[in-house]
């Protein structure tokens, strides 16, 4: 007998993007994980088809108000879709918010803990709200809870070396012979030549931070009152206190290099008012237990045994144990959302989801692995498993081996990208998907093979005694001229090692990370790459005109449009439409710039070709180059013309690494280059670090995946675990020595 149907979310033809008319079944209440190479339409079926018509059909019940202020999806291109539950689209979109957006903030625990404080601190503070720093009452007045305040840089001031005479000021205005040099001097309240580390602390103290205070001085004869105050004080008075934005380009440049941001005087850092960090539990204030490791907070917050809060603290515990699970147990409370990585930031928003009682819930995940060691996937499967027997239907677009394996049903979407994919190659098991002789089938089984002939470093660049974050004194040499991978697991230091102090050391080095590189719809891969510029070269000589015609940013763009292809209708209480312009058609270009030909394809047809119909168009030597780094970073599959707000994370650090690739002689950093790749793609971005390394270049890696581990020529492992268990180097050497490196978490997943 055959299920009835409701027990599956159906698709007939969908189309969106490069969909062939995909028809499918995914099986509710059960793990279902696409996969496919990058550019297959995995997220065409699951984002574009799925997500946005569960989330356009959910909005459809607010009121004509309430949906004004939503964000609108236009009706996926589909025959039908249906038995759709809400959907929870859990992404990698890092969680912004700035400085007043933490972890406790963003997962609801910050509230539970302020509620805490609020019933048994002692001294009695009052309401909840008195320990929040987004709260007036609650807030350092100081620095209105921000925890950070601009402040003058001593070092830089002042030349404690010498006297008053002797220049002993650095600040500008304060030069030996100026007007505030002489006031400060005529003052008669110092001793001019002696030298500013033998004054008293007292004189030091009014030299610097006096306030402002009347003196009678002798000018041209006659005694005059005149306001004196301290150096410091005067500064932070004209330049901080005031928007020093509101200067002059010139003064401003002057300041700028003695204003630096240090930690609030008053609350030091803690964010909030005296009377919510006098107030205590076993001896420990909030802003203490905000700072604390998850792992350590838990401890902590077992040992209160008031009987008033026993209700708080079991609801406590059980939000903290799910960070832990999820293995963010390093992070703190008062960590800012937007210093934590894509993949810190899907898991966050995971545990949010956990503690919820909602059931029958489509769960959308993009890629959860990314940022995961190999040792701690299985927390995240073990978390995938959970949302389904809560009874949710869980859909998840993954390239993780390892994470694959978990699925009840997997549909494999290929065979290629772009044009040449938007098929469904596989529907099954993980078992019947090992024998289906697709793409994802053959790398599956693949076996881990390391790196034996490494090739020997031409050099060292030193780190020495590191001690950022929680990187415990770490000293260690990368070395030049090969490549080098930095592993460990989430939390253990190693972007702190590269991104932070390693960069700091090395701000020439070319950064190749997962910031997106561009949002505006006006760029594209054409454009970023300057590919463009030849094109319209090549356009203008062909023609015979004037270049700016071929740009839909200048004298080319449509007139109706604005060079934008659609054209936006407002109307009023309703939501507004987005049209193709009527004029252009959606190509951008005034008709007339149309007529131009190039080897008899127009300007907006150019802009329509994949990077694998341009290679094949282009004989221009520049172009082809750009074209060819494009295509071998594995971006065959994009248009000339597609916005850059469209690309994904690893989309967009694979633009950066093509548009990077030429410079020699250059170091290299990278940061989980893998992000969005099938295991088939891998293999071509080896063979990209590979030349960049045989050409003379550094190359420095960050990653967790297994492949490019295997094949690095040195590893730094990072450790042994996350957050203050971390921050040391557990091992340094080759692939073939880290198996037998007993401290290596990363060593054991080599075997």
């Amino acid at each position: 007998m055959t299920e009835p149907n409701q027990e599956y979310i159906v698709i007939s033809a969908a189309r969106e993007n490069n969909l062939k008319n995909v028809s499918l079944r995914i099986p509710k209440r059960k793990i279902t994980i696409f996969t496919g190479v990058s550019g297959s339409g995995k997220s065409s079926i699951v984002f574009d088809t799925i997500a946005a018509e569960s989330t356009r059909l959910l909005n459809e019940n607010f009121s004509m108000f309430v949906r004004s202020f939503l964000p609108t999806y236009p009706q996926p291109d589909a025959d039908s879709i249906e038995n759709l539950s809400m959907a929870v689209i859990v992404d990698q979109k890092r969680l912004g918010g700035g400085s007043h957006s933490t972890m406790g903030t963003i997962t609801d625990i910050s509230p539970i803990l302020r509620l805490l404080f609020s019933r048994v601190g002692q001294p009695i503070v009052g309401h909840a709200s008195m320990f929040s720093f987004n709260d007036p009452q609650g807030m350092c007045p100081e620095c209105n809870g921000i925890g950070r305040k601009l402040g003058v840089d001593m070092s830089k001031a002042l030349d404690m070396s010498k006297s008053l005479n002797e220049g002993a000021i650095l600040l500008p205005d304060y030069k030996v012979d100026s007007w505030d040099w002489s006031l400060v001097v005529q003052s008669g309240s110092y001793d001019a030549d002696k030298k500013l580390s033998e004054y008293a602390d007292e004189e030091l103290e009014e030299l610097l931070y006096g306030k402002a205070r009347k003196v009678k001085m002798d000018f041209a004869g006659k005694a005059t009152n005149i306001t004196v105050e301290g150096v410091i004080e005067k500064f932070s008075n004209k330049y901080i206190k005031q928007d020093v934005k509101a200067k002059s380009e010139r003064t401003q440049k002057a300041v700028a290099p003695f204003i630096t941001e240090g930690s609030c005087p008053t609350c030091h850092g803690a964010r909030l008012s005296q009377a919510a960090l006098n107030c205590r539990i076993n001896g420990l204030n909030i802003a203490e237990m905000s700072s604390m490791e998850v792992g350590q907070l838990i401890r902590v917050i077992r040992e209160i045994d008031d009987p008033v809060a026993a209700p708080v603290v079991k609801s406590l515990i059980e939000r903290l144990q799910h960070l832990v699970e999820i293995g963010l147990d390093y992070l703190s409370l008062d960590r800012e959302t937007d210093t934590l990585s894509g993949g810190e930031s899907q898991r966050v928003k995971m545990v949010k989801h956990l503690s919820g009682s909602l059931v029958d819930v489509t769960y959308i995940f993009d890629e959860p692995s990314v940022g995961l060691h190999p040792r701690d996937v299985h927390r995240l499967n073990e978390l995938l498993k959970k949302l389904r027997d809560k009874g949710n239907t869980v859909i998840v677009v993954e390239h993780d081996p390892d994470v694959i394996k978990v699925a009840d049903h997997i549909v494999d979407v290929g065979p290629h990208a772009g044009s040449r994919g938007g098929t469904i190659v596989f529907e099954g098991s993980f078992e019947n998907l090992l024998d289906s002789d697709t793409l994802t089938g053959n790398y599956m089984k693949r076996p881990l093979v390391l790196k034996q002939d490494c090739r020997k470093p031409s050099g060292q660049l030193p780190i020495k005694n590191a001690t950022l974050h929680n990187l415990h004194n770490v000293s260690v040499d990368i070395p030049t001229g090969v490549l080098t991978v930095i592993t460990g697991v989430a939390g253990s230091g190693k972007s702190t090692l590269i991104n932070e102090v390693f960069l700091s050391q090395h701000p020439d080095a070319i950064v190749i990370d997962q910031s997106s590189v561009g949002v505006s719809t006006r760029s594209n891969p054409a454009t970023y790459t300057g590919i463009m510029d030849d094109v319209r070269k090549a356009f203008a000589s062909a023609n015979k005109v004037n270049q700016g015609l071929f740009s839909f940013n200048s004298k080319g763009a449509c007139e109706n449009c604005q060079g934008l292809g659609v054209v936006y209708t407002d109307l009023a209480f309703l939501e507004s439409v987005k049209l193709p312009c009527e004029v252009c058609g959606g190509k951008r270009f005034k008709e007339e710039v149309l007529a131009y030909k190039l080897n008899d394809k127009s300007i907006a047809e150019v802009l329509e070709m994949t990077v694998e119909q341009a290679l094949e168009f282009f004989q221009l030597k520049e172009v082809v180059r750009k074209l060819q780094a494009m295509s071998d970073v594995g971006l065959d599959y994009i248009t000339l013309g597609q916005p850059l707000s469209t690309l994904s994370g690893g989309e967009c650090q694979r633009i950066k690494l093509a548009s990077e690739l030429h410079k020699k002689g250059s170091i290299y950093v990278m940061d989980e280059p893998t992000t969005g790749l099938h295991m088939s793609d891998i293999g071509h971005l080896l063979g990209i670090m590979n030349r960049l390394v045989d050409a003379g270049n550094t190359v420095i890696v960050i990653e967790h995946n297994l492949d490019v581990i295997s094949q690095a020529d040195w590893i730094i492992d990072m450790g042994p675990d996350g957050g203050s268990k971390g921050g040391q180097v557990v091992f340094e050497g080759q692939p073939s020595q880290m198996i037998h490196a007993e401290k290596s978490i990363t060593g054991r997943y080599l075997m």
